[in-house]
């Protein structure tokens, strides 16, 4: 059936559900909604039945929104705007998009921009004719979360014309007859590095994760296989968080033609971009060539369809996608799929923590179906127990005790700019506002400082007992004034060779590149100072290399090879991980509900995916896969 014919149908669908006194401009699809232009906003703003009523009748999202000509001019509708918000909501910015008809309010207080019950919001849908759109202004001001809207805004007219595209792929009917479900290992299966699967049925493929291989850049998933090619038969890619094992070669697919849609949750989103554009720099600054540029990325952007938690849509003719917390890092998924309509359901964990952290609750572990369930076994091995969040806190008190205060020496820590450095600021914060430590400054190189100001911008995705500290009480960890920002090259020449104690938290967190190294260099002959480890390091990196013991290092300083004597004192905090350990996995399968029918086991070296299966096979009764790359399994 044609996409105009489908069209007309969910028209038609509108005219039995719709009062004949309400003026319906239009209709189309947009992505995954269905959007309804109307000239009458105020009846649709009284009656949410009515929206209910059309997303069950068209089976899909449903968005209403005015029709451009009965939008009132954009000055007007601000100043009345900001009479009509209480000016303790404290706005921040106002902006308008003609071609949606929405007004997006930015206020540091949105509960008072919506007001009781929706009274406010509701009054503002009467009165100013555009429809609202309310977000939080981060406390920290992000520049990513700003030129990722402003970027957004710029581009809206090719993005709905791509929306539009993607809407009439998903409006397609799905074919008679048999169909099957399998998925194709093209990166990430007996190793940590360039995850990315495909999940194929007989008129779909969805391409989960599309990662980089942080030990070897050289080594890529696997986009030459029959199986993945041509990328215009791809209908979408599914990312499950931002760290560049899972999204660090995206922009590539942009770059050889890929134009479909990504699916994300918002804070991904913005952490991706931010991920993507600091490995550029990173690259340019050691002499090394980049796979794309920032044009690339800005395509990325572009294509980005988002989604919250436990928000369902469809993503393919037969696929529809429901992202879940996991528990990992900021907006982090497990991505469940419901293929067929009740053909077979499948859910992908990505990296996941099933432990309530000091930034996230623990990882979603009920689901309507599940058949399969694709895990990570990074700490998979018979052996990978992890201490406590309070032992870790403790730990790191203990060393912080005789680096800083009894050695008057440095600590550097190099940590991932998404989760692992946000979790040792709270603790560090706590350790020295309690007094249980000395306050020292604490510096931030690298990244993590924006993605801090992006963890700030997305309350709702940290766990309860955070967002009452920050937004109840006031006690904003993240604004310490300990945390200080390295901005420039002449301020991290200070930091090493000032004489004071302080702490260092610097990108990246493996140790293949980034700012961490140029600490590392200036410092790594001196017993004095202290390198600590709290995130896992992956076989054939430097940071692997220095935690075996090694005592000479080569390191490349603005693309020439230097040799350094190392005498750092070097610690290991194993509780900061967002993995799961051995103990948490086995748990995670316990409390599934319901429990599926095969596991499949990745993302971990050979040996402890191979661990994992065998324990999970004899405790559970299940089947248990650890498939290698390039291997298919058909589920259905």
């Amino acid at each position: 059936m044609s996409a105009e014919k489908i069209l007309e149908e969910a028209r038609e669908q509108v005219r039995k559900i719709v009062p004949s006194n309400i003026t319906i401009s239009s209709i189309d699809f947009e992505g995954p909604l269905v959007v309804i232009y109307t000239k009458d906003m105020e009846a649709f703003a009284s009656g949410n039945d009515m929206i209910r009523q059309l997303a069950q009748g068209l089976r899909r999202r449903v968005a209403i929104r005015p029709d451009p000509s009965t939008l009132k001019d954009a000055e007007e509708v601000e100043k009345r705007l900001r009479e009509i918000i209480p000016e303790e909501a404290q706005i921040t910015n106002i902006s308008f998009e003609d071609d949606t008809g929405e007004v997006t309010i930015e206020a540091i207080a949105p509960g008072l921009v919506i007001g009781k019950q929706g009274s406010i919001l509701n009054e503002i849908k009467k009165e100013v004719g555009w429809a609202p759109k309310v977000i939080r202004a981060p406390p920290i001001p992000s520049k990513t979360v700003y030129e990722t809207r402003a970027y957004l805004r710029e581009v809206q007219a090719e993005r709905k014309e791509f929306l539009r595209k993607v809407g009439r792929r998903l409006a397609q009917s799905k074919y008679e007859g048999e169909n099957w479900v399998r998925m194709t290992c093209l990166g990430g299966y007996r190793q940590v590095g360039r995850s990315a699967t495909l999940l194929s049925t007989r008129e779909s493929k969805i391409l989960i994760d599309c990662g980089m291989d942080p030990s070897n850049s050289n080594n890529k998933p696997y986009f030459t296989a029959p199986e993945f090619l041509p990328l215009d038969q791809l209908d979408a890619v599914v990312i499950t968080h931002a760290h560049m094992d899972h999204c660090g070669l995206l922009p590539v697919l942009f770059k050889f033609g890929y134009d479909g849609p990504v699916y994300c949750t918002p804070p991904t989103r913005d952490l991706m971009s931010l991920g993507l554009l600091d490995a550029i720099k990173v690259s340019y600054g050691e002499a090394n060539r980049c796979e794309y540029e920032a044009k690339h990325v800005r395509e990325v952007v572009k294509h980005c369809i988002t989604l919250k938690y436990g928000e369902t849509t469809d993503i393919a003719p037969d696929i529809r996608l429901t992202m879940q917390n996991a528990g990992h890092i900021l907006g982090s998924a497990v991505c469940h799929f419901h293929v067929g309509d009740g053909l077979y359901n499948v859910a992908f964990t990505g990296d996941m923590k099933y432990e309530r952290s000091w930034l996230f609750n623990a990882a979603t572990n009920k689901f309507p179906r599940l058949e399969t369930l694709v895990i990570e076994s990074t700490y998979g091995g018979y052996n990978d127990m992890q201490p406590s969040r309070t032992d870790a806190a403790n730990q790191l008190r203990g060393i912080i005790e005789r680096g800083i205060m009894q050695r008057k020496g440095k600590m550097v820590v190099p940590v991932f700019a998404v989760g692992r450095s946000q979790e040792v600021m709270l603790v560090i914060e706590e350790l020295a506002r309690t007094g249980k430590v000395d306050k020292v400054p604490v510096y931030l190189d690298g990244s993590i400082w924006e993605a801090t100001a992006i963890h700030t911008a997305y309350p709702e995705y940290l766990n309860s007992q955070l967002r009452t500290q920050i937004f109840q009480m006031g006690q904003n960890p993240f604004l310490s004034d300990m945390f200080k920002r390295v901005d420039s090259q002449e301020m991290r020449e200070k930091i090493l060779h000032d004489p004071e104690p302080c702490i260092v938290l610097a990108t990246s967190g493996m140790m293949n590149g980034g700012p961490v190294m140029e600490y590392v260099k200036a410092w790594a002959s001196d017993p004095v100072q202290t390198l600590v480890f709290v995130g896992y390091q992956a076989e054939g990196t430097i940071g692997r290399r220095i935690q075996r013991g090694v005592r000479e290092l080569t390191l490349s300083d603005k693309g020439r090879s230097v040799t350094v004597d190392f005498r750092m004192n070097v610690e290991t905090v194993d509780g900061f991980s967002g993995h799961s350990d051995r103990r948490q996995l086995i748990n995670y399968i316990a409390s599934l509900d319901p429990r599926p029918e095969r596991i499949v086991i990745g993302h971990g070296e050979e040996h402890k995916c191979l661990e994992l299966a065998s324990a999970l096979y004899k405790k559970f009764n299940v089947e248990t896969r650890a498939p290698m790359n390039l291997e298919t399994i058909r589920f259905k």
